[in-house]
């Protein structure tokens, strides 16, 4: 592939949330909560843009399908460590998320040390894709609520709990993959 096929309106958008990340940081910390929502929501517009554009005008790369996840992870795993700091969703919440994250790349790794090859047989499942979106709209809903003095706690809680239930589903969909690849691996598949 040449160097300017790897510069795509989709891989560019990628790299944009990334860079968004920080900038959400210092917002957050400098509590000006209304911007820092903003780019939180722009970021996660972003992740919506960059697939659907890579998928309608072909511009799929091996680059994007390696940032992609991975700024998904970034700004995630950096937003509920933030949010679980304030006090504004559980501790354990923000340790289910990370630590999901955590084992799936860790899982990743270690099936590349083992030499499975996993770019092509690992690919995004839809409860996995849900669950980034849930993610994705509780942070929002959480950050709206905070920069208007709003409260919808009962609201809040369920949100919580979905997003935990679908965040265990997926985190244990992609452990049994993994397993299912270390077996095909031992059987010589």
């Amino acid at each position: 592939m040449s160097r300017d096929a790897i510069w795509t309106i989709p891989n560019i958008l990628t790299v944009v949330r990334i860079l968004l990340t920080p900038a959400f940081v210092m917002a957050y910390i400098s509590e000006n909560f209304n911007f820092a929502w903003i780019l939180f929501a722009i970021a996660g517009l972003t992740d919506a843009l960059d697939g659907f554009l890579a998928r309608i005008w072909d511009q799929r790369t091996q680059l994007g399908a390696m940032l992609d996840p991975l700024a998904d992870k970034v700004l995630l795993v950096t937003s509920f460590i933030c949010l679980a700091l304030k006090g504004w969703i559980p501790a354990w919440f923000a340790v289910l998320v990370v630590s999901r994250d955590v084992i799936i790349v860790g899982g990743l790794a270690l099936l590349h040390f083992w030499g499975i090859e996993v770019r092509s047989r690992i690919q995004p499942i839809w409860i996995s894709k849900f669950t980034t979106v849930a993610q994705i709209f509780l942070v929002i809903f959480v950050m709206i609520q905070k920069s208007f003095g709003l409260d919808f706690s009962l609201i809040q809680v369920l949100m919580v709990w979905l997003t935990a239930v679908v965040t265990v589903i997926s985190g244990v969909a992609y452990v049994r993959r993994g397993f299912e690849l270390f077996s095909e691996e031992a059987d010589g598949r």
